[in-house]
Parts: C-alpha cells; structure tokens; sequence
C-alpha cells in the first residue's frame, strides 16, 4: 500500500486557498477513483481504495500545516508503512500556477509542512508531487501570501496543476516516478509577481 498525502490546512476558511492545493489533490483523487475520504484518525482524515491498480491510502492532515508530520509519522506507524511507501503533494512558490513538479527526494525549501514531514521521518528521501502557486508578490508577508486565495485569472491554471498533479500520482503508482518526471516536470519560469486580488490570512 502506498499513502499519498496532501497538505494543507483544515476548517472551511482555508479552502480554495493557495496553501491548500495538496489538499484539493486529494480530493480529485478520491473523486477520479471513487474513494470515498470518510475515517478521521491520528489527526487525519483518511480514505483506503485503489488507483492504477495499487492499494493506497489517502491522507488529509488535519494538525495546520506546521505540524503535518507528526500526522504523516502516526499514519506510516500505523499502516507499517515507511518513507518508500510515501508521495507528499505540496503547494510550491518557485513554480507559476499550473506547473508540476516530481522529486524522489530534497529539503523542505522553506516549505513548514514538508519541514515538519522531514523533521518528523527523520529522512528527506520521499517522493513528492510539488504544484504552483506563484512566487510571493513584492512587500508581501509569505504567510499572508500562501493564505491568500488565487486571483480569478489564475483559476485555469490552478485547476490544470492540480489535474496534472493527479496524474503524476497514477504515473508514479502506475509506471514509475522516472516516468512521471519525464512527462510532468516543468522547467521553473520567472515571471514578475502580481499581488492577489484576495489577501484573506490566517494561521499557517
């Protein structure tokens, strides 16, 4: 069984927003494979199906984003799973909305989920499905920026990453992560940052 974990931030305020495209991912997973995403335990909300053919196990932390990995570490005990087993989905500053990228392993980059995911394993050698959000407009604070919500003119793009990102996910558990690199890996584009028309913030 593999677990693929989307990050994110729980409660109604902090949906839609950029910090939470692992989460949305998840959800096009469990709606693509029909999974339904119905236990809540070890600070989690989880559901068990199969895509590609592989028995997986969805995962939505539910600790804030700060303290994602003491949820990844009790569901791997748990499930007897290890890092190997494990595809983190995360939102990503250094990549414009829409773009996708798939590592086999690397450090948080200033990323407090992935942080907590690393400190927590004690290992950064885990696959990860990193999405765009775009870089942080000048003057702003990152935590306000990663809260906020993507401008209406970002919407397509933002639903095209996290579609590729779900695709990623059934190439990885389907074929290989060697291929999901090859066809999703988008080269980083640097484009001049444009502030949100939504700047709602909360805790991260």
């Amino acid at each position: 069984m593999r677990a693929v974990v989307g990050l994110g931030n729980p409660e109604r305020e902090y949906r839609y927003t950029r910090h939470n495209v692992g989460f949305e991912t998840i959800n096009k997973l469990a709606y693509d494979h029909k999974i339904k995403i119905n236990k809540a335990k070890h600070r989690a909300h989880l559901g068990q199906g199969r895509v590609a053919g592989v028995p997986v196990l969805l995962v939505k932390p539910q600790t804030y984003m700060n303290r994602s990995g003491e949820c990844v570490r009790d569901v791997l005990r748990y499930f007897r799973l290890t890092p190997a087993d494990l595809i983190v989905i995360y939102d990503d500053t250094d990549l414009l909305p829409g773009q996708v990228r798939v590592r086999e392993k690397g450090s948080a980059g200033g990323h407090n989920g992935m942080k907590s995911v690393i400190y927590q394993l004690e290992t950064d050698e885990f696959l990860r499905v990193r999405i765009g959000i775009g870089p942080k407009p000048p003057g702003w604070d990152l935590a306000d920026y990663v809260l906020s919500r993507f401008a209406p003119r970002e919407t397509d793009d933002v639903v095209a990453g996290i579609t590729k990102a779900t695709d990623a996910v059934e190439v990885i558990l389907k074929d290989s992560v060697e291929r999901a690199m090859n066809l999703f890996n988008a080269r980083p584009v640097k484009a001049k940052p444009d502030a949100p028309e939504n700047d709602e913030a909360g805790e991260v």
